[in-house]
């Protein structure tokens, strides 16, 4: 495992400097879910949310999400994202007492350093927003399963999470 980079040889953090790396396209795709009710599911699909459509807006944060990522992780770089896309998939109830809805976001650049933070803080903030429209319905939704799922670009290449 190689050492943390957002410290120096002091132990202090700062922010990695990225001046010399090559400026490649970089890709980063995070995931994760939200579980809730079957009843709350219903009221997402049927689109009847009393705050609107649900997905559109939750998909909306997200891409102004990953945007905003280094003003809110204090050592990311600001970057100039080429693609951000988020997806939505529905989890049904089977034989369960919980359904769900799945997000992944694939977040692209051309630049000096990846955008695996990116992708991550628009998955979170797309699922914290269908938990903020649906809240009034049901409160004990989880949001869970954040991660990376695979990375492309720079001098360490692809990765890709396992299943």
């Amino acid at each position: 495992m190689s050492s943390l980079t957002h410290f120096d040889a002091q132990g202090q953090a700062h922010m990695v400097d990225v001046a010399g790396k090559a400026h490649t396209q970089r890709v980063g795709v995070a995931g994760g879910r939200i579980e809730m009710l079957p009843a709350t599911l219903a009221i997402i699909e049927s689109g009847s949310a009393k705050k609107g459509d649900v997905l559109a807006i939750a998909r909306i944060a997200g891409i102004m999400a990953a945007k905003k990522t280094s003003e809110l992780i204090p050592l990311c770089h600001p970057l100039a994202l080429t693609r951000v896309a988020i997806e939505f998939e529905v989890i049904p109830a089977t034989n369960k007492p919980t359904a769900g809805l799945s997000c992944k976001a694939t977040v692209e650049t051309v630049g000096p350093t990846g955008v695996e933070m990116e992708a991550l803080t628009a998955v979170q903030v797309a699922l914290l927003t269908i938990y903020d429209m649906c809240k009034a319905v049901d409160r004990g939704m989880v949001i869970t399963d954040v991660r990376l799922l695979e990375k492309h670009g720079g001098k360490s290449g692809s990765w890709l999470a396992e299943k």
